[in-house]
C-alpha cells in the first residue's frame, strides 16, 4: 500500500497531466500481456506488424513478471502535456547509479533479463532510442485521438474537483484509491510506502491502465485509468455535415465539429475565423442545450464535447 499525506497547501497544489512518454510506456503493458487489453486489440494488430523493425527484445523486456516499469523511464510530467522529445531528454540525463536501481527494483526477487544488464548508460541510451522508435510507430500516429481521450478525461476531473472538492475527486478515480482523514491510500501496491504532505499532488490518465499507480520512486503522483477508453478506437462515420448544420445551424455545427479535443475561446476563434465574442455566444447555446461542457484549467476555459455532443457530431 502506498499512502500520500495531502495537507491543505497539497489540495490547492492537484494539479493534472498528459505525458505521452507515460502512454508510451504503459502501452507495453498491453503488447506483453495482450488478453488483458481487450479494448486495444485493434491498436494492438496494427502495432504487432510494425514491431519487426523496432528493439522489440529491449522494449518488452521493459515490463516485469509484476507489470512494474523502471521508474526513470515514466518522469513526472514538468508541464501539462510535454513535448516527447522534452520526456526523452529527460530519460537521457538520467544518473547511471538511477537507471540500475531502477531496473532492479522492477525486478525485485526476480532475474533481470540479459538484455538490461551492461553498462547502464549505454542502456539508457539504447532504452531511450528504443522508446522514441516505437513511439513514432506505435503511437504518434493516433496521438491526436488518444490525446482528445485524455483531456476530456482531465475536463471532467476538473469539473468533479470543482463542484465537490478532492473527497468528489478521488471517490471516483479508482476502486483501489481510498481518501480518508487527509490521507490518499492506494493498494494492493506490492509494496509499503508512506510519503509526507508537502510535495502536491500530479494526477496522470492513462489510456492502459488497470488501476490506479503511483511510482515507486517518485511520488507525489498518480497514474489512473482514463475515462472512456472504450471509444478510442471507434470508427463511426459522422453524418452528413448538412444534416447537423440543419439541426443546430451551421456556426454552432462547426464548433461541434471543431471540439475533437477540449479548446479555449481563443483556439477556436482562431481555427474557425470568426471573432472569440461570437465563439463565446454560439458556446453558451450549445452549453445550455448540453452539448458542451467547461472546466477551468489554470487561467483558461477549456470547452469539450459533452456525450450528447458527441453522439450528435458523430451520429453515434
Amino acid at each position: 500500500m502506498i499512502e500520500i499525506e495531502l495537507g491543505v497547501e497539497d489540495l490547492a497544489r492537484v494539479r493534472f497531466a498528459i505525458s505521452p512518454l507515460q502512454e508510451t510506456c504503459h502501452s507495453l503493458w498491453a503488447l506483453r500481456d495482450p488478453g488483458d487489453f481487450p479494448l486495444h486489440m485493434r491498436w494492438m494488430r496494427l502495432v504487432r506488424e510494425q514491431l519487426a523493425g523496432l528493439d522489440g527484445e529491449l522494449l518488452l523486456a521493459l515490463v516485469s513478471d509484476r507489470r512494474w516499469l523502471p521508474d526513470f523511464i515514466t518522469p513526472r510530467p514538468l508541464s501539462r502535456v510535454p513535448e516527447m522529445s522534452e520526456e526523452l531528454a529527460t530519460v537521457r540525463a538520467t544518473a547511471p547509479a538511477v537507471v540500475r536501481a531502477d531496473i532492479e527494483t522492477a525486478y525485485r526477487d526476480q532475474r533481470t533479463p540479459e538484455v538490461l544488464r551492461g553498462d547502464p548508460v549505454v542502456l539508457r541510451n539504447r532504452i531511450a532510442d528504443a522508446l522514441e522508435a516505437y513511439w513514432h510507430v506505435a503511437l504518434e500516429p493516433h496521438w491526436r485521438r488518444m490525446r482528445a481521450v485524455l483531456e476530456a478525461d482531465i475536463l471532467h476531473r476538473a469539473q468533479q474537483l470543482t463542484d465537490g472538492g478532492a473527497e468528489a475527486l478521488f471517490a471516483d478515480l479508482h476502486p483501489n484509491v481510498r481518501w480518508e482523514a487527509g490521507v490518499l491510500r492506494l493498494h494492493p501496491m506490492g509494496t509499503r510506502s508512506r510519503v509526507p504532505a508537502g510535495g502536491g499532488l500530479t494526477l496522470c490518465p492513462t489510456l492502459f491502465g488497470r488501476k490506479a499507480t503511483a511510482p515507486i520512486g517518485e511520488v507525489p503522483r498518480v497514474d489512473y485509468p482514463a475515462r472512456g477508453v472504450a471509444t478510442l478506437w471507434e470508427t463511426v462515420a459522422p453524418p452528413p455535415a448538412d444534416a447537423l448544420a440543419a439541426l443546430v445551424g451551421r456556426p454552432k455545427a462547426a464548433l461541434l465539429a471543431a471540439l475533437d479535443t477540449p479548446e479555449t475561446t481563443g483556439t477556436l476563434a482562431r481555427t474557425l475565423g470568426v471573432t472569440p465574442s461570437a465563439v463565446s455566444q454560439h458556446l453558451a447555446v450549445l452549453a445550455a442545450c448540453g452539448l458542451v461542457s467547461r472546466a477551468r484549467a489554470g487561467r483558461s476555459v477549456l470547452y469539450a464535447r459533452s456525450e450528447l455532443g458527441d453522439r450528435l457530431a458523430t451520429g453515434t
